[in-house]
């Protein structure tokens, strides 16, 4: 074990603070990486809080992280030292479960390691985030950073970028597609460029006028304030794909509305409370309503050199550790565009 240093908390609802952590030490088949930069994710939040329930403590959280290899074990072959590397929202898979055989380890049936908050398969060493000085994974389960990404923008791709980046490739997003993006915050931008860059003509559903500019700046050539009815019943029937990324309670049948026959919508935020939803809303049109979560290692990949190819990172703040609790604050708010980034380096002072 290596003592590394961590910002984290011990129990839920406490503010993060700098603490000392474990890291187990490499095998052959692991990578050694210096964490660099860290997004954080409003899951980050959650969690910490333990408002999803079944939280251990202590937690160090983060799962968008991006850095520079240190060392490599004997059996390492995709990394070398001084690569970029990302790691993004699990660290390890069976590998022997069906899912895992067809490259979406994300849905691994004896449940994969999460990068954080839980244990690697061996089912006894707890894993610890992003917020944090170093990470050993395995080299299967890290990605190629390209080095046209810029570290620090390409932090919150490894969730917020593949969480909306799997649900349009897995509905065929192409180009002249007319796709609807609802809510237009740190998973919203990413849909919003991601579908642009397949060719997509892009409307913004939004429940503020005041995000129309950015929306335009992003990519979307349409916005429609969600409140307007009129707007609204003029756009029914318009959209081949939906992604629908908002968190808190709302009427899944109005975008499903937005719909042509035979189109999909794609659940990726996670609202509290059930929701409920019409037949028809479905029956008549032959509609799809799925659910997406992140993606397998192959596909995280495929996004990141897509975003390479296409110019693409997450519209960041970057901020030190300590000021990571005011920040979650500000995520609370909605008072960041798009997305924070921790500067590890910013451990040291």
């Amino acid at each position: 074990m290596k003592k590394i240093q961590a910002w984290g908390t011990t129990a839920a609802g406490k503010p993060l603070a700098p603490m000392t952590i474990d890291r187990r030490a490499p095998g052959e088949g692991d990578v050694v990486i210096q964490i660099l930069f860290c997004g954080v994710c409003h899951s980050d939040i959650h969690q910490a809080r333990d408002e999803w329930s079944g939280a251990t403590f202590p937690m160090v959280p983060g799962h968008e992280i991006v850095g520079r290899v240190i060392e490599v074990g004997s059996g390492v072959g995709k990394f070398r030292v001084g690569d970029m590397a990302g790691v993004g929202c699990m660290v390890d898979s069976c590998r022997s479960c069906h899912p895992c055989g067809d490259g979406v380890e994300q849905f691994c049936l004896k449940g994969n390691a999460p990068t954080y908050n839980g244990t690697e398969m061996d089912r006894k060493t707890r894993t610890f985030g992003g917020y944090s000085a170093e990470i050993v994974v395995n080299e299967g389960y890290a990605l190629r950073v390209p080095s046209a990404l810029d570290p620090a923008s390409a932090a919150p791709l490894l969730c917020a970028g593949i969480t909306t980046y799997s649900p349009l490739r897995q509905l065929g997003c192409k180009p002249g597609d007319r796709v609807g993006v609802v809510g237009l915050g740190g998973l919203g931008h990413m849909a919003v460029k991601l579908a642009a860059s397949m060719g997509a003509k892009v409307t913004v559903l939004s429940t503020s006028k005041s995000k129309e500019a950015d929306a335009v700046r992003l990519g979307a050539t349409d916005f429609i304030v969600t409140s307007d009815a009129v707007a609204m019943k003029k756009a029914a029937g318009s959209l081949d794909i939906v992604i629908d990324t908002v968190s808190a309670p709302h009427d899944y049948d109005t975008y499903l509305s937005l719909l042509r026959a035979r189109g999909a919508m794609a659940i990726v935020g996670a609202p509290p409370t059930p929701v409920t939803l019409h037949a028809f809303s479905l029956i008549l049109g032959g509609k799809r309503l799925v659910g997406s979560l992140i993606g397998g290692i192959a596909e995280t990949q495929e996004m990141l050199d897509h975003c390479a190819k296409h110019g693409i990172g997450s519209d960041i703040e970057v901020i030190p550790i300590q000021q990571i609790n005011d920040a979650y604050e500000r995520v609370l708010k909605s008072d960041v565009r798009y997305r924070f980034v921790i500067d590890l380096e910013s451990l040291n002072r």
